[in-house]
């Protein structure tokens, strides 16, 4: 089968990690990775933030478990997180250019032989006073929207095969 291909159809979330930080050079490739993910007219405005600070990686964490209403660490463990934020004012499709990025940096990661997952809840995290105040601390200004993290780390367990594709997903038209 082609890499590629078999990248793509045998990535699994990881939800169990090793504190073992992945390297500089490997958080590097999957953040670049991300860059290469198509943007809406090529406006190019997500931001890939690159976390492996332990306190604001553990403040990123509490925040995002209040938003879930729990204490538990919502990353799993992951030493790394890989913050996808859009820029409202130069996105036309901020959303969409956001999840194409936080889709290539999960493949990337995977590739690298690496576990990733896509957590949740940024949107809400960002939108609030702390989570602004925590990017304006960061020199991350302007009008962004949270789209995703991408935890990133080795993995604790092995990776469990991909699940079977459910009949009927693709409809041919022929």
């Amino acid at each position: 089968m082609n890499p590629t291909i078999e990248t793509l159809v045998t990535r699994t979330s990881c939800r169990s990690y090793s504190d073992r930080m992945p390297s500089h050079e490997d958080l590097e490739t999957i953040c670049r990775a991300g860059t290469y993910a198509p943007t809406g007219k090529n406006t190019q405005c997500p931001v890939i933030v690159a976390v492996t600070n332990k306190s604001v990686r553990d403040r990123m964490s509490r925040l995002n478990a209040q938003v879930m209403g729990t204490d538990s660490d919502p990353f799993y463990g992951a030493p790394a997180v890989l913050l996808v934020l859009a820029d409202k004012a130069t996105g036309l499709t901020p959303v969409e250019d956001g999840s194409l990025v936080m889709g290539n940096m999960l493949n990337a990661a995977h590739a690298l032989g690496l576990g990733a997952c896509w957590i949740n809840r940024a949107r809400e995290v960002f939108a609030s006073d702390e989570g602004k105040a925590l990017l304006k601390e960061l020199g991350i200004e302007g009008d962004y929207l949270g789209i995703g993290n991408c935890i990133v780390g080795y993995r604790a367990t092995p990776a469990t095969p991909p699940r079977p594709r459910k009949e009927g997903w693709v409809k041919w038209v022929e």
